[in-house]
């Protein structure tokens, strides 16, 4: 009996840190996937991604604030 009670409580303490593994890394991921997608909208609007912001490139007429901002609002990433 006693083995029985050994194996639940050791697979409450895995459920338990499995729990808190994936409570640590959603926000994380989900924060990198919406970074990733800014990136990308950046770039198709012909920009340059430099501290967490999409701006013209030096030299560059091709950039759309625009563009940029339609793609994110599409994304749903605003």
């Amino acid at each position: 009996m006693k083995e029985a009670a050994g194996e639940a409580n050791l697979t409450v303490v895995a459920i338990i840190l499995i729990a808190v593994v994936v409570a640590v890394a959603t926000p994380l991921i989900n924060s990198l996937m919406k970074n990733s997608a800014k990136r990308s909208c950046c770039t198709d609007a012909g920009g340059v991604w430099k501290n967490s912001s999409c701006t013209k490139a030096n030299g560059s007429n091709d950039y759309s604030s625009t563009s940029y901002n339609s793609c994110v609002s599409a994304a749903g990433q605003s």
